[in-house]
């Protein structure tokens, strides 16, 4: 037992050099994003009105791994390279031979993966001069990432931040204060999109989406920044899966599944994509698991889809699974992972079934959540719980067919800042919000018209 290694550990130096682009790699031929006015296809200088031209070169670029620039190599040491976990208790626990292994991104000074992206965007903005950035928040995280990542390189921070999350996590917006942001509750009374979803007032990240895009449409200074779903921001997370490799290959062990919960897709994209690369291009197979939760069934309840990525219909539409754009979610504390839609790339590879989805509920996610704890120590956020309860099902199909299969899963953050959730857990307080079905079929009517996806 003491000479069993629980974490496998890199150097600063081993720190990733380029991020990994997946979109050479897809299946088939990639679906344009379109114009909101226009419906054709949206150009470079489109999207020079809110980002900054580098970023829109790595939205579309053809190359297969991009140069990281070495500021955000250096900002990156403050928590990179970040830890590869074997869950020795964990297995215990769930008496299988499986051999189950987890990449925690919670030692970030956000305490998620979003800084990955948020330094990379800040960077790339203030090389382009600059001032300010807007960008909405759901639990959070994101928007803690961003604030953080703007202190770093001189910007002003503007976070339009989820109602249900900001009533339910106050303390993240203390770490946003604390890093120099401004915070407000959306929807709110400062934009035309906030003022005419008043009557949402738990709100949603496509609300809140809409109401920065708005605030950097406006401003020259000002560029608007995205925590998930674009191409570029899960480019940036692929240092997470790229170290995840090389800590696989320290255990002499590869994964036969890799599991991440999934909102938008960044975590996600950013463990798997690496290890999908590798699968694409014949070296290895895996499986791949993409966890939701049943309250926002994005991937496993959606239509494949063109719609915009916000409620007011400010941006481009692209090529998703979704359950339309104004279609709310019930308030569940996983609010990381309340968006109507997914990251193109993402889809196309579910679509293509490369990528399996599973949908769970709320305490069934906090349970496993409890039983992880009890087991490694690590309280995990709401949204990996998700990973953990998906991690636990294979792990019992592999006690069940008697094979030592190997689980990889990502727990993307930890859940310091969620521990009401877990008291109302713990009191048997709380709630399963139910999917409208409905509701979801009365905003796919409400999508606009374009060419169906064949």
């Amino acid at each position: 037992m003491s000479g069993q290694t629980i974490k496998y550990l890199l150097q600063e130096r081993d720190i990733p050099t380029h991020w990994i682009n997946l979109l050479p790699d897809l299946p088939g031929e990639p679906l344009p994003p379109l114009h909101p006015g226009t419906l054709q296809p949206v150009g470079p200088d489109d999207l020079a009105v809110i980002f900054p031209m580098s970023l829109i070169a790595q939205e579309v670029s053809p190359e297969a791994e991009i140069e990281i620039p070495e500021s955000v190599r250096e900002a990156y040491k403050l928590w990179r390279p970040t830890p590869l976990h074997r869950a020795r208790r964990f297995e215990r626990e769930l008496d299988t031979p499986a051999h189950i292994y987890y990449k925690y991104e919670g030692t970030s000074p956000a305490g998620s993966h979003k800084p990955n992206t948020a330094v990379a965007q800040a960077y790339e903005n203030a090389q382009a001069g600059i001032r300010r950035l807007a960008t909405e928040t759901g639990a959070g995280q994101w928007g803690s990432a961003l604030a953080f990542a703007c202190s770093l390189f001189g910007l002003e921070c503007e976070v339009f931040m989820v109602g249900s999350s900001y009533d339910q996590k106050p303390y993240r917006r203390s770490m946003m204060h604390t890093w120099g942001a401004t915070v407000h509750r959306s929807p709110s009374e400062l934009t035309n999109a906030g003022r005419a979803n008043g009557s949402h007032p738990t709100g949603s990240l496509g609300i809140a989406i809409s109401e920065a895009v708005e605030v950097a449409a406006q401003r020259e200074d000002t560029n608007y920044s995205l925590g998930s779903v674009l191409n570029h921001v899960c480019l940036h997370q692929t240092v997470i899966g790229q170290e995840a490799i090389a800590q696989m290959a320290m255990a002499e062990e590869q994964p036969d599944v890799v599991i991440g919960c999934v909102g938008g897709g960044s975590n996600f994209a950013g463990l798997a994509f690496p290890f999908v690369r590798n699968v694409l291009r014949g070296g290895a197979r895996m499986r791949f698991l993409a966890a939701e939760p049943t309250a926002c069934p994005t991937l496993t309840r959606g239509a494949y889809r063109y719609d915009f990525g916000d409620t007011a219909g400010l941006t481009p539409l692209m090529p998703m699974y979704t359950l339309g754009h104004d279609f709310v979610p019930p308030p569940v504390h996983a609010g990381g992972l309340r968006y109507h839609g997914d990251a193109p790339m993402l889809c196309g590879l579910v679509r293509a079934g490369v990528i399996e989805a599973r949908a769970y509920a709320q305490n069934d996610a906090f349970a496993a959540a409890v039983k992880f704890a009890r087991c490694e120590g690590l309280i995990p956020g709401p949204e990996p719980s998700h990973a953990i309860l998906a991690a636990i099902e294979e792990a019992e199909a592999a006690r069940e067919a008697g094979e030592a299969r190997v689980i990889l899963f990502g727990l993307s953050g930890h859940g310091h800042f969620d521990l009401s959730a877990y008291d109302a857990f713990l009191a048997g307080g709380l709630e399963d919000p139910e999917f409208s079905e409905a509701d979801m079929q009365a905003a796919l009517a409400r999508l606009p018209e374009v060419p169906a996806i064949a």
